[in-house]
């Protein structure tokens, strides 16, 4: 049974982040799935991570100017 297409292996979220000159093995991926830093389902024995939870962890932080933000957001601050 394949995996639906958002849910990749340990392995190929490895690959993701090795593209991205990040390298992790496959088994500390696994360990962030067991202890929920990553969402994960279980079949047949292997474990799947989702494709955009691993991308995430490579994307460059999104920086917004404050003159971006809402009125008043922070006034209780």
């Amino acid at each position: 049974m394949a995996a639906p297409s958002d849910w990749i292996t340990l392995a190929a979220a490895a690959e993701i982040l090795a593209a991205a000159n990040i390298r992790f093995r496959p088994e500390t991926i696994g360990r962030w799935a067991r202890t929920g830093r990553l969402q994960s389902i279980k079949l047949g024995g292997r474990r799947f991570v989702r494709r955009g939870q691993v991308r995430a962890l490579v994307a460059a932080p999104r920086h917004v100017r404050a003159g971006d933000l809402q009125p008043g957001l922070f006034e209780e601050l």
